[in-house]
This record gives structure tokens, C-alpha cells and sequence, in this order.
């Protein structure tokens, strides 16, 4: 390899040490050759640097037509064959490049849940600089969608920097977890997804599969289910453990993808989304049998869970409402908390179709959820619909809120006969 890469590639052997650059030659070398077999020569010693990078170090091409399947298999083979006492120790490197894998766990593919491990770092060159193209042959993997990454209950804190996935097969997956315990804590920090997936990230198991952080991240593409997806239940059908989906936080996205829904979350969960633009820029080119031409950002379509496990959070988040079959939430929650503060979905309140939107829609039973916008920007109607023999609680707030369509005496799409007694307005701007 030469040129500008293999120059920065020697310079970061020179910063690691003599150890750690005939370690990445002796791997490189074994790689092309057919020979290589993680862990290579002198991976265990206490001053190996533990960087692995796909081209220098495993011969990926990163040309765009190259099947580079097999360098990111043996990069994570490397990486989890380092591991020791339970605790990770590689950081495996993807430089600029467009990488072609056609092969579903390519990127992780763990499968020892005895042998839980905990820290795992995929390192790119930035946003749009190193993308990794998924393009399976088939759909194999679970509900019939092949995965870049699989995690069954092995590792915990794995971290995702300055990459962009592209499905480059229609209805392929990202990443698909199963947890019992073993899989949770992870982050992903100026990333990017790109094409069309079935499932970006599909949560399964027991139990954990929580505290995951997006940072600066960019949703694209289109999702036939959810980008985030908790509950898959494929495994485990346990409806109360299922509810053990905790803490996800959201920070300064741009979520701007054509259609399918963001977040959906058949369980429980607690739910962050904190600063940002939300855009749906499309609508589904065909009709699905379960949302129709719909796509939501929110969707908590489950009543029942255990308490502390329905809460959900929206703060400066800018929605874009571009068509009528575009929902910000759609929530069928029992109890709990929704709560949006300094949000504004009336970028396209002049469009015909606007006034009548019921892009917020709940459903209200007898301990709520509590529902509260606090100096909101809202347009169209929010409906409230009222669980089979309810009579729900005053439980919904609107506090200093403009309401850009319909004053607060039209503001609610109600069942016929409801009473709206449940709702109150504080403060709140007239349409004008």
C-alpha cells in the first residue's frame, strides 16, 4: 500500500512503538496471505497498543466495489480475541474509504454469553469520510433481516465514531441485540445512516439492553420498521421482562430520513431526545399492513408496562411536518410521563393540510400518562382518545404554548361524547 494513508499509518506505528509496528505487519501480512488467525504475534504483551486498522492491518480495500467482508472479520476476531479478564482492549480503525460488506456480523458478531465482555471501539475518519455499504445477498437473520452488527449478550459498552452506514441491500438491518444482562451501554458519536433498512438498531431479551447514547448523530435513509426499535421479542416473549428497556438519550441529531418510524417502543422505556431538526421528508412508497402510509417519530404503542419505565422527554427540537401522514407521537401509554418543553412543529403551518393534522395522538386511561408542553410552538389538533370504560384524570397541561391553528376551545381532537375535563391551558396564544 502506498500514497497518503500509508504514510499516516506508519507515523501512527512510530507513536505506538517498535512493539506495536511489527505487530501490524506480521497481522497484515498473515492477513493477505490467508494465514491469519486472531490473535497475531505479540497481541498479549502489556505495550501492545491495541489498535487495529482494516487496511493497513487486515487488507481492506475501502474502493467502493472490493468485498471487504473478511478484513472486518478478522479486524473484530482480533479484537475479541484480545480481550482479557472481561474487559475489551482493541479499538479497531477505519480510515477513509467506502467499504463493501456483504457479509451479515461482518462488523461485530458476537455470540459467547458466557463470556461476557465489556468496551469495544470502532474508530472512522469522520462523518461521510469512512462509510461502511451493508449489502447482503438475502435476508437470514432475525424477522428476516440480515444484520451489519450482532450482539447476543456478550458485550457491553461498545462504542460507534465518525462513521456512516449505507444499506446497499433494501430491507437489510444494522444491528440487532439480544440481551439477558450482557448487552447495553452503547454509544454512538457523529455517525450516519443512509438507504433503505428494515431495522436500524432491533433491542431483544430480558433484560438491560439500555443506557445507549446518540451524540451529533445524522438518521437518513428510510426504516420499514424504526430506526431504534425496543422489544423485538423474538427470543424472549416474557412481556414483563421485556419492559426492562432503560434510558436512551438523544442529543443534537439531525433526523431527516424519507419514511418509517424513528423510535418505537412495543415495552418500556425511558427516552431522551434533546436539541435538533426532525424531518420526514417523504412518504412510504407502498401502504404497511400495520401503519398504513404513516411514519412516526414516537411510537409507545403498548399500554401496560411497570412503573419507570414510561417516560419520555422531547426539549428544542424543531419538527418538520411536511406531509398529512407524518405523526410526532403516537402514544397508547396507561401511566407515566410525556413530557415536550420548547419544541415547534409549525415550520409548514401555512400548507392546506395543515389545520387539520393530528400529528400528537394519545391514549388516556385511568392514570393518565401525565401529559405536559411547556412553550410549545404547536399546529393542526392533538387528538386524546379514551381506553375502553376510563374516565381519565385532569392529566394533560398546556403551559404558555402557542397554538398556531385552532384556539385552545378547538385545540382537542376528542372522542364523540368525551369530556375534555382531563385538559388544561395555562397562559396559551390564540391561533391568529
Amino acid at each position: 500500500m502506498t500514497g497518503e494513508h500509508r504514510d499516516s499509518v506508519n507515523r501512527r506505528r512510530l507513536l505506538y512503538g517498535g512493539a506495536a509496528a511489527a505487530l501490524a505487519g506480521t497481522g497484515a501480512a498473515a492477513w493477505a496471505s490467508g494465514a491469519w488467525d486472531a490473535p497475531a504475534a505479540g497481541s498479549g504483551s502489556q505495550d501492545h497498543p491495541g489498535y487495529a486498522d482494516v487496511v493497513a492491518d487486515f487488507g481492506a480495500k475501502g474502493d467502493g466495489t472490493t468485498d471487504d467482508s473478511a478484513a472486518f472479520q478478522a479486524a473484530y476476531a482480533y479484537a475479541e480475541k484480545r480481550a482479557a479478564g472481561g474487559t475489551g482492549r482493541t479499538v479497531i480503525m477505519v480510515p477513509p474509504g467506502r467499504y463493501r460488506v456483504t457479509r451479515p456480523g461482518a462488523l461485530l458478531d458476537a455470540d459467547s454469553p458466557s463470556h461476557r465482555v465489556n468496551g469495544l471501539r470502532f474508530v472512522g475518519a469522520g462523518l461521510r469520510i469512512s462509510d461502511i455499504v451493508f449489502a447482503p445477498d438475502g435476508t437470514d437473520g432475525p424477522d428476516g433481516g440480515s444484520y451489519l452488527c450482532r450482539n447476543n449478550d456478550t458485550w457491553q459498552n461498545i462504542s460507534f465514531e465518525g462513521l456512516r452506514f449505507t444499506s446497499g441491500t433494501p430491507g437489510a438491518s444494522f444491528f440487532y441485540s439480544y440481551s439477558t444482562g450482557g448487552a447495553a451501554g452503547y454509544r454512538f458519536s457523529e455517525c450516519e445512516w443512509m438507504g433503505e433498512w428494515e431495522y436500524g438498531i432491533a433491542l431483544d431479551g430480558s433484560n438491560t439492553n439500555s443506557e445507549m447514547r446518540w451524540e451529533a448523530c445524522r438518521v437518513g435513509g428510510a426504516y420499514r420498521k424504526a430506526f431504534l426499535y425496543a422489544g423485538l421479542s423474538l427470543h424472549s416473549t416474557d412481556v414483563e421482562q421485556q419492559d426492562q428497556f432503560l434510558n436512551y438519550w438523544f442529543t443534537d441529531m439531525n433526523v431527516t430520513y424519507e419514511w418509517g418510524n424513528f423510535l418505537e417502543f412495543p415495552y418500556g422505556g425511558s427516552v431522551t431526545c434533546r436539541a435538533g431538526s426532525y424531518i420526514v421528508t417523504g412518504r412510504r412508497p407502498t401502504p404497511h399492513p400495520e401503519y398504513g402510509f404513516e411514519s412516526a417519530f414516537f411510537r409507545f404503542p403498548r399500554p401496560a408496562h411497570f412503573d419507570g419505565v414510561q417516560r419520555f422527554h422531547a426539549e428544542d427540537i424543531r419538527f418538520e411536518l411536511r406531509d398529512d401522514a407524518v405523526v410526532v407521537i403516537d402514544c397508547a401509554w396507561n401511566r407515566g410521563t410525556v413530557h415536550f418543553n420548547d419544541c415547534d412543529d409549525t415550520a409548514h403551518a401555512y400548507r392546506a393540510f395543515s389545520d387539520g393534522l393530528r400529528a400528537h395522538r394519545y391514549t388516556l386511561a385511568e392514570g393518565g400518562p401525565l401529559v405536559r408542553y411547556d412553550s410549545c410552538q404547536l399546529v393542526g389538533t392533538h387528538q386524546f382518545r379514551t381506553a375502553p370504560g376510563a374516565t381519565p384524570p385532569p392529566c394533560v397541561r398546556y403551559d404558555m404554548c402557542r397554538l398556531a391553528s385552532h384556539p385552545s376551545g378547538s385545540f382537542l381532537a376528542l372522542d364523540a361524547g368525551q369530556d375534555r375535563g382531563f385538559a388544561t391551558f395555562v397562559s396559551c396564544l390564540p391561533a391568529t
